[in-house]
C-alpha cells in the first residue's frame, strides 16, 4: 500500500550573513517566551523581525524536548494553507478529513515545541486562528510571531522590535566599532569593499547616515552595497536628495516608512534599466527559484531575452536586492519580502505584465512538473523531491493564478494532476486534496485532466470516512477515461480501485482485481511507477492472504522492473512486501534484511507512511525472534510516527490486528512495567532515533541480538557534545573552542546525525547517560 512522505526541513533558517548585536532584544524575547505561550515580534519592514526571532529561538531551543520549527508565510497568499503549511513544517502528515486545525491540535498535544510563524501581516485572521487553537487546545506549544501588526488575541505578549541604536554624528565616536548599526554597515560595506573599516575619519559621516536611514538594518545594507561605486560623504549626499524628494509628496506616510522607501527607491534608480524589469518580474516568484526559472519568467522574447536575464540577477545580487542561498540542484536566490512588494507595485504599474509574467510561472511550473513526472520512476527521485520541496511556493503560486484567474481553470486542473507523484509521493495528500477540489469544481467539462484528478483525488483518500468517495471517484475517474479512448488514465483508476478494497480489508476482492490488472499488463501511457505498484499490492495481498510463496515470485518480478531503471521507492515496498512474506512463513531471518533494506530506501526518500509500515512489521519480526523488549521499542517508535499520519492506521483492520497480536504477545514475555518502558523508550526516540535502532541492532548467527555499539564521535565532536550538554549554544561552543560558527554548526549537526538525533537536547541527554 504505497504512499510517501518528505517533507522539507523546516528548522531554523540558515543565515547567509553576519548577525548584528540585538543582546538587549534577545534577553527580553527570552524572558517572555519563558513566561509567555504566544509572543509576537512587531515592527516596520526590514526592521530585522525574522532575523532576530531565529536568533532567539536558536538561543531557547534547548528548552523544548521536542524541538524548535519555523513556518515561512512569505510565499503564501492562500489562509486555507495556513494551518497545511505549519502542518508540513511540523512533519504532521494526516490524511484524514477532519478540519486541518483540529488535526493539528490533535498530534500536538502531547508535544512541547516552539512554532516560529514568520511573516503573519497579510494572513493575520488566518494566523490568529492557528495560534488560538494551538495555545488552547495543547499545553506543551508556544508560538513565537513576526507581524507588522499584532495578532490580536489576549494570551498575546508583543515585543516592539525597534530599528538599531545610531550613536549621535558629533558625539563621542571612540566605541563606534561596538555599535550594532555602524557594525552593520561596517561589515555589509566591507563585502564589497574588501579591507573597509570604521576609522576615525569616517565614523561621524557613517554615524550620519545610519542616523538618516533611521537604524533600519534592511536601509543600511542597501545603502551599503553602494560603497562599490560611492563614498561615504557621497552616499550620503545623494540618500538626502532622494529622501527630500519622497517627503514633499506630504506627510502622510510615517517617517520610517519615508525612510525604507527613499533607500528602495534609490537602490531601484541605480539599477539598469533591464535589472529593473527583471527585479519587477522575478517579484511574481514566491520562495526561492533557480536561475532556470527566473530566465523563463523574466524572458518575453522582445524587451528581454534569457541570454540577458544572467547578466541582470548578478547585478540585482551585487546591489543586495536578491539573495543567493544554496538549495537543490545548485544555486536559487530569494527577493526579501519587503523587496518583493515593492517590485510587484512596479509591475502592476505596466498593464498586462504581472498577468503575463504569471502565466510565464504558471506555463514553466507545468513543463518542469512533467519532466520531474516522466522522470520519476528512475534513479534521481531524490533530487526530484528535493527540487519540488524548494519550489513549494511557485506550485501554489502557479495553482492559485490558474484558479483565481478567467479561462485558465483547465491549466491549473492539469498542473494538479501532473503533480500525482508529489501529492501521493511526497506526503501532501490534504494539500493535493484542497488544490484537486477546486479544480474539480472549476473545470466541470469531461476532459483526460478531469478523469486524471478524479482518480488522484481517491488515492489521496487516506481515512476509513473517505475510502467510499475515494472509491466513486475512482470509478468515475476510470468510467470516464473509458468514453474519452484514454486506456492510461483508465489503468491508473483501476490502481487506484484496488488500493481503496486493500484499505477497505476487502482482499479477496483486492486481489482478483489486481491478478486482471498485473494480467493484462501495461498499457500504452501507463505510467511505470503505477504499473509497479500494481505488482505491489497484488504480491500484498497475496501475503496477507497467506500465499506467500506466490508473493515472493511477484515481487521478483517488481524487483527486476525496478532494478533496470535504476529506482527506489516502489523498490522500497517491494522490499517491505517480501519481508511480509517470509514473516507469514515465520521465516524471521529472511524477513528482517528485507525489511531493513525497505526501512534505509524509505528513509533515503523521507517516506514517513512506508517508515511507519515498515516499523510495524519489524516489531513483529523482533517478537518472533523472541526479542519481545526490542518488538515493545520498535511498537514505540511506530506509533509515534503513525501519530503524525493516522494513529488508527486508516481503519485497515489487516495492520491493526497485526500491531495488537505483537503488543499483546511481548507484553506477556516482558511483563507490564518492561513492557511501558521499552516502549516509552521508543517513542521518544523520534523520526531518525527509531530508525537508527531498528537498522543499527543485527543479530549474530545464533539469533540472539547483540548490543549495539555505542556511537563513535571523533575527539572534536566529543568536546562539542559535552559542551551542548552545559548548554551552549553555538557561537559560545565557537568561541570556547576557538573555532569558527560555522564550523561548530557542522560538528553540532554531525553529533545529531551519528546519534540518530534531532534536537539538542537529546545530545544533553546522550551525554549524560555516557557518564
Amino acid at each position: 500500500m504505497g504512499g510517501s512522505a518528505p517533507r522539507r526541513d523546516s528548522h531554523l533558517p540558515v543565515e547567509t550573513t553576519s548577525f548584528v548585536d540585538r543582546r538587549d532584544e534577545l534577553a527580553e524575547g527570552r524572558e517572555l517566551l519563558a513566561r509567555a505561550r504566544l509572543v509576537t515580534l512587531t515592527g516596520p519592514g526590514g526592521v530585522g523581525k525574522t532575523r532576530l526571532a531565529g536568533r532567539l529561538a536558536a538561543r531557547v531551543e534547548r528548552a523544548f524536548p521536542d524541538g524548535v520549527r519555523c513556518v515561512q508565510l512569505s510565499g503564501l497568499y492562500d489562509p486555507a494553507l495556513v494551518p497545511l503549511a505549519a502542518a508540513d513544517a511540523l512533519g504532521l502528515h494526516d490524511h484524514s478529513t477532519q478540519p486541518p486545525l483540529d488535526i493539528l491540535v490533535e498530534q500536538l498535544r502531547d508535544r512541547r515545541l516552539l512554532l516560529v510563524v514568520d511573516n503573519c501581516e497579510h494572513l493575520l485572521p488566518a494566523c490568529a486562528g492557528l495560534a488560538a487553537a494551538l495555545l488552547r487546545g495543547t499545553t506543551g506549544v508556544r508560538v513565537l510571531a513576526t507581524s507588522r501588526h499584532r495578532l490580536g488575541l489576549t494570551e498575546e505578549h508583543l515585543m516592539e522590535v525597534r530599528p538599531l541604536p545610531v550613536p549621535d554624528p558629533d558625539g563621542d565616536l571612540t566605541a563606534a566599532e561596538a555599535n550594532p548599526a555602524l557594525a552593520l554597515f561596517a561589515a555589509r560595506a566591507a563585502a564589497v569593499v574588501p579591507g573597509f573599516r570604521l576609522t576615525p575619519g569616517n565614523r561621524a559621516a557613517v554615524a550620519r547616515l545610519c542616523e538618516r536611514l533611521d537604524g533600519l538594518p534592511l536601509a543600511i545594507e542597501l545603502a551599503a552595497v553602494r560603497m562599490r561605486v560611492l563614498g561615504i560623504e557621497q552616499l550620503l549626499a545623494r540618500l538626502d536628495d532622494r529622501y527630500r524628494l519622497l517627503s514633499a509628496g506630504g506627510p502622510a506616510v510615517p517617517p520610517r516608512h519615508q525612510t525604507l522607501r527613499a533607500a528602495v527607491d534609490w537602490s531601484h534608480d541605480l539599477c539598469t534599466e533591464r535589472e529593473q524589469s527583471v527585479w519587477a518580474r522575478v517579484s511574481v516568484l514566491a520562495g526561492s527559484f533557480d536561475l532556470e526559472t527566473a530566465e523563463v519568467v523574466c524572458a518575453d522574447g522582445e524587451r528581454i531575452v534569457s541570454c540577458d536575464v544572467l547578466e541582470a540577477v548578478a547585478g540585482l545580487v551585487d546591489k543586495s536586492v536578491l539573495d543567493r542561498e544554496n538549495g537543490p540542484g545548485g544555486v536559487r536566490y530569494r527577493l526579501l519580502d519587503t523587496l518583493r512588494h515593492y517590485g510587484l507595485g512596479k509591475l502592476r504599474e505596466l498593464p498586462g505584465e504581472e498577468a503575463a509574467a504569471r502565466r510565464r510561472q504558471r506555463d514553466w511550473t507545468q513543463d518542469r512538473a512533467a519532466g520531474y513526472e516522466k522522470a520519476w520512476f528512475g534513479p534521481g527521485q531524490r533530487e526530484i523531491v528535493a527540487r519540488l520541496r524548494a519550489d513549494q511556493d511557485n506550485l501554489r503560486a502557479a495553482l492559485d493564478f490558474s484558479l483565481a484567474t478567467p479561462d485558465e481553470a483547465l491549466a491549473g486542473l492539469r498542473l494538479a494532476g501532473t503533480l500525482w507523484f508529489y501529492w501521493h509521493g511526497c506526503g501532501a495528500p490534504r494539500e493535493g486534496r484542497y488544490w484537486l477540489d477546486r479544480a474539480l469544481d472549476a473545470s466541470p467539462e469531461p476532459t483526460r485532466e478531469r478523469a486524471r484528478a478524479l482518480w488522484l483525488s481517491g488515492l489521496l483518500a487516506g481515512s476509513p470516512e473517505d475510502l467510499t468517495r475515494g472509491l466513486r471517484r475512482a470509478q468515475e475517474a476510470r468510467a470516464l477515461a473509458r468514453d474519452l479512448g484514454d486506456p492510461a488514465e483508465a489503468a491508473h483508476a483501476d490502481y487506484v480501485i484496488g488500493v481503496v478494497q486493500l484499505f477497505s480489508d476487502d482482499l479477496h476482492t483486492a486481489l482478483a482485481h489486481y491478478e486482471t490488472t498485473v494480467a493484462r499488463g501495461r498499457v500504452p501511457g501507463q505510467h511505470l511507477s503505477l504499473h509497479g505498484l500494481d505488482l505491489v499490492e497484488l504480491a500484498c495481498a497475496l501475503a496477507l492472504l497467506g500465499r506467500t510463496d506466490r508473493a515472493v515470485a511477484v515481487c521478483g518480478d517488481a524487483l527486476r522492473l525496478c532494478e533496470r531503471h535504476g529506482e527506489e521507492w516502489v523498490r522500497s515496498y517491494v522490499l517491505r512486501i517480501l519481508a511480509l512474506a517470509h514473516a507469514g512463513r515465520k521465516d524471521w531471518r529472511r524477513a528482517e534484511p528485507y525489511a531493513c533494506q525497505a526501512l534505509r530506501l524509505k528513509l533515503d526518500v523521507h517516506d514517513v507512511i512506508g517508515i511507519g509500515l515498515t516499523l510495524d512489521l519489524l516489531a513483529v519480526i523482533a517478537d518472533g525472534c523472541g526479542a519481545a523488549e526490542r518488538a515493545a521499542v520498535l511498537l514505540g517508535g511506530a506509533d509515534r510516527v503513525w501519530s503524525d499520519i493516522d494513529r488508527d492506521r486508516w481503519g485497515s483492520e489487516a495492520l491493526n490486528s497485526a500491531r495488537r497480536d505483537c503488543e499483546t504477545r511481548a507484553c506477556a514475555a516482558v511483563g507490564q512495567r518492561t513492557y511501558e518502558r521499552a516502549y516509552g523508550r521508543g517513542g521518544g526516540l523520534g523520526l531518525a532515533g527509531i530508525v537508527s535502532y531498528a537498522l543499527d541492532d543485527p543479530q549474530d548467527a545464533s539469533g540472539q541480538r547483540e548490543p549495539p555499539a555505542p556511537p563513535r564521535l571523533t575527539r572534536r565532536e566529543a568536546e562539542v557534545a559535552k559542551l551542548v550538554a552545559e548548554g551552549l549554544g553555538n557561537q559560545q561552543i565557537a568561541d570556547r573552542l576557538v573555532i569558527a560558527r560555522r564550523t561548530a554548526e557542522g560538528h553540532v549537526e554531525r553529533i545529531l546525525s551519528k546519534l540518530g538525533f534531532s534536537n539538542r537536547s537529546q545530545i544533553a541527554a546522550w551525554v549524560t547517560a555516557q557518564r
